[in-house]
Order: structure tokens, then sequence, then C-alpha cells
């Protein structure tokens, strides 16, 4: 198998990968299992792991292709910590995470870039398995770009809501509001957002 051919890569993550980072050592707990959903290429996960020894990454992603990519990704690193990608779609009311055994059980969620590509269900059930998932304390981290109080908080947020919405009228920029009202609806509070680079936030969670 070309594992080379499999890798895809995504220039946005070289870029926030970083900042991510520094505001994932800060409020991460100590061990366990990081959950990540909706993957895509893997680069995050395994540039973060490369930086998180005391933690297991547990990669998740729908598409099969991306599933590859983040195998051929692990490949390049060839990291214990690293475990193997699972199909996870968050509209399902069970995830197969939940039907494994694992190193360390899982103590946070991570979720990079889903929520504006992807229908609003999907992330109503991101905070159904979050709810499932997580224990008493544990940390749902979301990143992307948000609106805040119903308006963007940047020209080129707008413009990127205009063309997603034109891609598919499923998809869109949602207010960080309406995001922390759902998830508290499940029993994760609001701990802080933190302003990143490109206009995008940092959203953290944690579990009551």
């Amino acid at each position: 198998m070309n594992k080379l051919a499999q890798k895809k890569y995504a220039p946005s993550t070289e870029r926030n990968r970083e900042p991510i980072l520094n505001v994932l050592t800060g409020c991460l707990p100590d061990h366990g299992t990081i959950l990540e959903i909706a993957s895509g290429s893997g680069q995050h996960a395994a540039y973060f792991i490369s930086h998180l020894p005391n933690h297991y990454w547990l990669p998740s992603d729908p598409d099969p292709e991306n599933r590859n990519s983040i195998s051929a990704w692990w490949w390049d690193i060839q990291l214990n910590n690293i475990l193997p990608p699972l199909d996870i779609n968050t509209r399902d009311d069970v995830w197969p995470v939940e039907n494994i055994s694992l190193p360390l059980p899982v103590a946070a969620m991570v979720c990079i870039n889903m929520i504006h590509i992807s229908p609003w269900p999907s992330t109503i059930g991101l905070m159904k398995g979050a709810a499932r998932i997580l224990p008493p304390g544990g940390i749902l981290y979301l990143y992307g770009p948000y609106k805040t109080g119903g308006q963007h908080t940047a020209p080129g947020n707008e413009l990127f809501d205009i063309n997603l919405r034109s891609r598919n009228p499923e998809w869109g920029l949602r207010d960080v509001e309406a995001v922390a009202d759902i998830a508290g609806v499940h029993g994760l509070n609001l701990v802080k957002t933190v302003n990143m680079p490109a206009n995008n936030l940092s959203v953290i969670f944690e579990k009551e």
C-alpha cells in the first residue's frame, strides 16, 4: 500500500496547529484518551500527539479516504499513543468508540473545523455524543469561525459564510451562543472562548 499516495495535506492545518496546541495544553486533562471528531487529513492528530506524550489520541472521520490519510500520517510518525482511526458520524445514536476497549478512558474530545461544514444536526449529535462519552469534568474543545451575537466577526468570515451556504444550504457559520445553548442542554458548560488567528475561535466546554 502506497502511504504517500493516500496522504492528504490541508494548508490551513500547518498554519493553525501551533496556536491550537497552545490552547489544548492549557485545557486538556493531564492524561487520558483524546477523541478527535472529523479528523480530516490526520495532520492535526500526528502533530498534537507528538507533543502530548501522556495522552492517547483517537482520530475519527466518516470519510474512508480521510481515514486512509490519517493512517498514512501515522505511518510517518509511528508513535504508539495514536490509535487507529474510527468511522464516526456524529448523528449516529451510538458511536464505535462506545463499544471498544481503550488504553485509557476518553478524557476529552476535540472537533476542529467541522461545525460550519456540516448540517446543524451534526452539531446536535456531537453534543449528545459528548454527553454520553465524556466523564464529569471532561473537556470538549471546538475550533473554527463563528458568529457572535448573530454578527460576523470579520468581513472575510461573512464572505466565507456566503460561500459555504452557496455550496450547501445546510452549512454555514454558527452563532457561538447557539452552540453553547445546545451544549448546555446536554450538560456541557461553556468554560471560555479564546480568540485565535484568522478570525477563528477556540470554544471550550466542560461536562457537568
